[in-house]
């Protein structure tokens, strides 16, 4: 699938507007660690879509064009329930892949979850402005967020940059998987990198699969995220 073009620029200049973006939401993310770790990532992507969205309006541009489509009366809107049902089996099937299948096959540091985890989210137990806190960046920073900065502007911009064609539009899903992963590195470790790299990959096929439709995508990160925290709150085991 060929994304229409959003801009003319060489491909020189898509790549250089790729890396300013993506370099500056992992410095930002860097520099803010440093004060509020915890935060560093949400807060970090918010700025990144901040300027990306000013960018965007001063040539003319809106989010439409990377995957927040109109969705014209109510058969449009149902229809996102069974695509983010098709997204959960994509990601119940590469989650299974590197949790379970992963350390059967040897690779034991995918069994291993990073006690940054627990840091990170540990207050969220028990504490209702915790919890309401989380659910507010599962929904801004999160859902909305990632989605619309991996999988709505990354893969969309790199189709732009790579050749035409099904080898192209594989390129733009992993290299945007990647820098997902990576992203989640920093208190993840490796089996997080490995986790969220894959559900990279599931949610950016489903995401040009779905001719590049944001919504199912947004929907499911979401309730995904609310019923972690949600179980987190509540101490469920």
């Amino acid at each position: 699938m060929t994304p229409e073009p959003i801009q003319k620029l060489s491909r020189r200049g898509i790549a250089v507007e790729i890396a300013a973006f993506v370099g500056f939401a992992l410095l930002a993310k860097y520099g803010l660690s440093l004060i509020f770790w915890r935060y560093a990532g949400p807060v970090s992507l918010l700025l990144t879509l901040a300027l990306l969205t000013l960018d965007m309006r001063g040539r003319g541009l809106r989010w439409s064009a990377m995957g927040l489509i109109p969705l014209p009366g109510w058969k449009a809107k149902l229809m996102v329930l069974p695509k983010a049902g098709v997204t959960l089996l994509a990601f119940a099937i590469v989650v299974a892949l590197v949790t379970i299948v992963g350390p059967a096959i040897g690779l034991a540091f995918l069994a291993k979850e990073s006690a940054d985890i627990a840091d990170r989210w540990g207050a969220v137990a028990g504490s209702l402005p915790h919890f309401l806190l989380w659910i507010g960046i599962v929904w801004s920073a999160a859902a909305f967020g990632e989605e619309m900065f991996f999988r709505g502007y990354l893969i969309t911009r790199l189709q732009a940059l790579f050749p035409a064609g099904r080898v192209g539009a594989m390129l733009a899903v992993l290299l945007s998987a990647l820098i997902f992963g990576y992203g989640h590195f920093y208190y993840q470790g490796w089996r997080g990198a490995f986790v969220t790299g894959g559900i990279g990959l599931a949610f950016g096929t489903m995401f040009l699969l779905f001719r590049r439709n944001l919504w199912p995508l947004i929907l499911l990160h979401g309730v995904i995220d609310t019923l972690t925290f949600t179980a987190i709150f509540m101490r469920w085991k």
